[in-house]
């Protein structure tokens, strides 16, 4: 069932696909990866804010790791999108803290932080994950420059 998901998400078969979730969540609501799924389809069809209980129930159920990032990072940014950006931040630190070395939940975390006025510290963070993430040689060439005026942006010499 769940490769038959994913071939109508890959189709754009969105309405579809959330039918065939609605479906499997009936016979087992319990089921955690069919909570995250049917978030996804949420996503998938600009419906946020259906979204989010699925998110929540995903990660409360408990998920393989991989699919926990992305629940987190789906959860993070859907909050943000809704302007839920308290919400949103605890989400991306919490997923951060799980998963330090998943430089994407830092840059949807930064866009949190930038939503709640906290740019200094929305920057900081950017500049440090575009530093050590980027393979652009004319970035890199700038590494140590970025990464020591990451934290003072707002410092005059």
């Amino acid at each position: 069932m769940l490769e038959q998901l994913r071939k109508l998400r890959e189709e754009g078969k969105y309405e579809e696909a959330k039918s065939l979730m609605e479906r499997l969540l009936e016979k087992d609501p319990e089921q955690a990866n069919y909570q995250y799924q049917m978030a996804w389809c949420y996503d998938n069809l600009g419906l946020e804010k259906e979204a989010v209980p699925h998110y929540e129930r995903a990660i409360q159920l408990g998920l393989p790791a991989e699919d926990l990032e992305n629940a987190y990072l789906g959860l993070g940014s859907t909050y943000r999108t809704l302007g839920r950006y308290k919400e949103a931040v605890d989400t991306f630190e919490t997923a951060i803290t799980k998963f330090p070395k998943a430089e994407q939940l830092k840059v949807f975390y930064s866009m949190s932080l930038y939503n709640l006025g906290k740019h200094h510290q929305a920057m900081e963070i950017l500049l440090q994950t575009l530093a050590h993430t980027t393979s652009d040689e004319a970035v890199l060439k700038y590494k140590k420059a970025i990464l020591f005026y990451s934290d003072k942006l707002d410092e005059v010499w």
